[in-house]
C-alpha cells in the first residue's frame, strides 16, 4: 500500500511539475528573456492605469496621455510639432504638459503664452539651463549659454558694436560679390554660366542657400582671414562640429559615439583657428582692414574692467557662424522654394529691382543699404517666409522655481491656478501663432501682399513686435522693444531677442535680390513639406529648383 501510494504521489508531482513549467523558466537566460519582455509591457500599464484611475494633482497643468513611460510623446512632438500642439489644443487648452524623453515639458500656447514664457522673469525661467547642455561642446566655455546670463547680456552688447550702421553698409557690396561669384564658379550653376537664355538647369535649393550664407557670413561678420581659409579641411571642421549640433545631442549631450568625439576634436581646432586670427592681429602681423566681428570684440571689456579673453571671442565667433548659418540657409531656402512655386512674385520682386537700380546701360546697380530696406515687395516676401517658416518651432526654459501660471491664459478652476513645479520645463511655439488661423486670414497660405497693407492684420503684429513707440528695456544690450506679446515673432523676442535681426535682413535681402536679378526659377511639385527631425526647421527632399538665366552677358 504505502509503495502505491509512493508512486501514485510521484506521477502526480511529475505531473504537476510538467503543468507549471511553461510558466517558471529553468535557466536564467529564459528568466531574462520573459523579464525583457514583460518588464516593459508591466510598466506601459501600469503608467496607463496610473493616468486613468489615479487622482490626479488638480494644481499641475493636464498632462498629454501617452502609453510608453520615459518616451512620452516623443514620436507626436518630434514628426510634427506644429500638429501636436494644434491637437493638444483642442483636448487640452492653450496649457498642457508632455512627457518627452523623462522631461516634462509644460506648453503656452498663443500670443499670451508666448508673453508669460519669453516675458518671464531669469530668475524663474532659464534659457541656460535649458540649452547649456547642447550649446556649449559646440560654441565652447563660458559664452552664451555657459555664463550666466548677466554677462550673456553685456556679450550681446559686445557683438552689437559689430552690427553697426557703418558695417551693414559695407556689407550689402560683399554679400553681391559672394552671391554673384557662386552663381558664376558653383558647379549648381553650370546652365548658368553657359551664358544660355533658352537652356534650363536645377539645383538643390538648400545645399546652394547653405553655401551662399556661410561665404556671404565669413566674408562680412567672420573677416577676410576666415573667408580667405573656407577651404576643404574648414568645410570639414563646420561639417563635424554642425555633427554636434542635432536633437539628438539635445536630449543625449553625452553618448560615446564617434560624431560627439568628432564635435569636440572640431570645436578644439576651430577655436584654436580663431585664436591664432587674434592673436596674429594684436601682433600686427594681419593685414585686415575691413571692419568684422572679431576687431569689433577685441576691444571690449566687461563692467568689471575685464578685458574679452581671447578664447571667448572664439567661442562667440563660432555661435554666430553656427547659429547664423543654419537659420538664415533655412529661411533663404524657404524663399526660393516660395518664389519659384510663384513666379508672378517672383516677377513682381525683379521688377521692383528693375525700377529703383536701373542704370543707363540697362544693367542693374548695387543698392544701398537704406535702399534695401525701403524695397516693399522684397520686405514682404521675406516677413511672409519668417511668419510661415519660423526657423526655430520651440523655445524652451528650465523652471528655477515654482511657476504660477496666470488665470487669464489658464487655471484649473475660478479661484486656483496652475503651478508648474520647479525643475520642469515651459515650451512656447510662435510658429502656432504665426499660422493661426484665427489671428491670421488664410493663415497657412504664402500670401507676401498681407504685409503692404498698412492696416492689415499682418502689419499691426509687426507694429506690436517692433513696437517703435512703446516702453523700452534695457536687458543689458540697449534698449529694445520686448515684443513678448505679439503673434509674430521670427527673431524671438524679450531678453533672448536674436541681436542679428537687422543683418539677417540684410543677407537674405541682398542674397535673394542677386538670386531674382540672374535667374528665372520654378519648382514643377510644389513646395515640399516642412522637415521637424533637424534643430532648424528645413524643406524635405525633394526640392529641386530648375531655372534658367533672365539675360545673356
Amino acid at each position: 500500500m504505502d509503495a502505491m501510494e509512493f508512486g501514485i504521489n510521484s506521477t502526480l508531482n511529475t505531473a504537476a511539475d510538467d503543468l507549471w513549467s511553461g510558466y517558471f523558466p529553468d535557466s536564467p537566460s529564459r528568466l531574462a528573456l520573459l523579464a525583457f519582455i514583460n518588464i516593459p509591457l508591466i510598466a506601459i500599464a501600469l503608467n496607463v492605469l496610473r493616468q486613468l484611475f489615479f487622482p490626479r494633482d488638480p494644481s499641475l497643468p493636464p498632462e498629454v496621455f501617452h502609453f510608453i513611460p520615459f518616451f512620452g510623446s516623443a514620436s507626436g512632438y518630434g514628426n510634427d510639432p506644429i500638429a501636436f500642439f494644434d491637437s493638444c489644443r483642442k483636448k487640452y487648452g492653450d496649457v498642457f504638459t508632455f512627457v518627452l524623453l523623462g522631461r516634462k515639458m509644460t506648453v503656452a500656447l498663443g500670443p499670451a503664452g508666448n508673453n508669460f514664457i519669453l516675458g518671464g522673469k531669469v530668475a524663474n525661467l532659464s534659457a541656460e539651463d535649458a540649452y547649456t547642455h547642447l550649446t556649449t561642446p559646440v560654441f565652447g566655455k563660458d559664452v552664451v549659454y555657459d555664463c550666466p546670463n548677466e554677462k550673456l547680456m553685456e556679450q550681446k552688447k559686445f557683438m552689437k558694436i559689430g552690427l553697426s550702421t557703418d558695417n551693414m553698409c559695407t556689407y550689402v557690396g560683399m554679400v553681391e560679390n559672394e552671391v554673384s561669384q557662386f552663381l558664376r564658379k558653383d558647379s549648381s550653376f553650370r546652365v548658368f554660366q553657359m551664358n544660355d537664355v533658352n537652356e534650363w538647369g536645377q539645383f538643390d535649393v538648400l545645399n546652394v542657400t547653405q553655401e551662399m550664407t556661410i561665404l556671404t557670413a565669413a566674408r562680412t561678420l567672420q573677416g577676410k582671414e576666415v573667408r580667405s581659409n573656407m577651404d576643404t579641411t574648414f568645410a570639414q571642421l563646420f561639417t563635424d562640429l554642425d555633427g554636434g549640433f542635432t536633437p539628438l545631442n539635445f536630449m543625449f549631450p553625452n553618448l560615446p559615439l564617434e560624431s560627439y568625439r568628432k564635435r569636440d576634436r572640431a570645436q578644439k581646432k576651430m577655436a584654436d583657428f580663431y585664436i591664432s586670427i587674434i592673436q596674429a592681429r594684436r601682433e600686427g602681423t594681419s593685414a585686415n582692414d575691413e571692419p568684422d566681428m572679431i576687431s569689433a570684440l577685441m576691444g571690449q571689456s566687461y563692467r568689471n574692467g575685464t578685458q574679452l579673453p581671447d578664447h571667448e571671442i572664439a567661442h562667440i565667433m563660432i555661435a554666430l557662424l553656427m547659429a547664423g548659418q543654419h537659420t538664415s540657409s533655412a529661411t533663404a531656402a524657404w524663399i526660393l522654394l516660395h518664389l519659384a512655386d510663384n513666379p508672378d512674385v517672383a516677377e513682381a520682386l525683379y521688377q521692383e529691382q528693375v525700377e529703383h537700380f536701373s542704370d543707363s546701360d540697362g544693367t542693374l546697380g548695387l543698392p544701398t543699404y537704406g535702399q534695401l530696406k525701403s524695397l516693399p515687395v522684397l520686405d514682404a516676401v521675406i516677413r511672409e517666409t519668417l511668419r510661415m517658416h519660423p526657423p526655430i518651432h520651440s523655445i524652451m526654459r528650465h523652471v528655477r522655481s515654482d511657476l504660477i501660471v496666470p488665470g487669464t491664459l489658464a487655471a484649473p478652476s475660478k479661484d486656483s491656478h496652475y503651478v508648474v513645479p520647479k525643475g520642469h520645463y515651459v515650451l512656447a511655439s510662435p510658429a502656432v501663432s504665426q499660422v493661426d488661423n484665427m489671428l491670421w486670414s488664410k493663415a497657412e497660405t504664402w500670401i507676401p501682399s498681407r504685409w503692404t497693407d498698412p492696416e492689415g492684420q499682418a502689419q499691426q503684429a509687426f507694429k506690436q513686435y517692433a513696437d517703435e513707440h512703446g516702453e523700452k528695456i534695457d536687458f543689458g544690450f540697449g534698449a529694445v522693444s520686448k515684443g513678448t506679446e505679439s503673434p509674430y515673432q521670427p527673431f524671438g523676442a524679450g531678453r533672448h531677442r536674436c541681436i542679428g535681426e537687422q543683418f539677417a535682413y540684410l543677407q537674405l535681402g541682398t542674397l535673394i535680390s542677386t538670386v531674382v536679378r540672374n535667374i528665372e526659377m520654378r519648382i514643377p511639385g510644389g513646395v515640399p513639406p516642412p522637415n521637424y527631425h533637424t534643430m532648424i526647421t528645413l524643406p524635405k527632399q525633394p526640392r529641386m529648383i530648375t531655372y534658367r538665366r533672365r539675360r545673356f552677358d
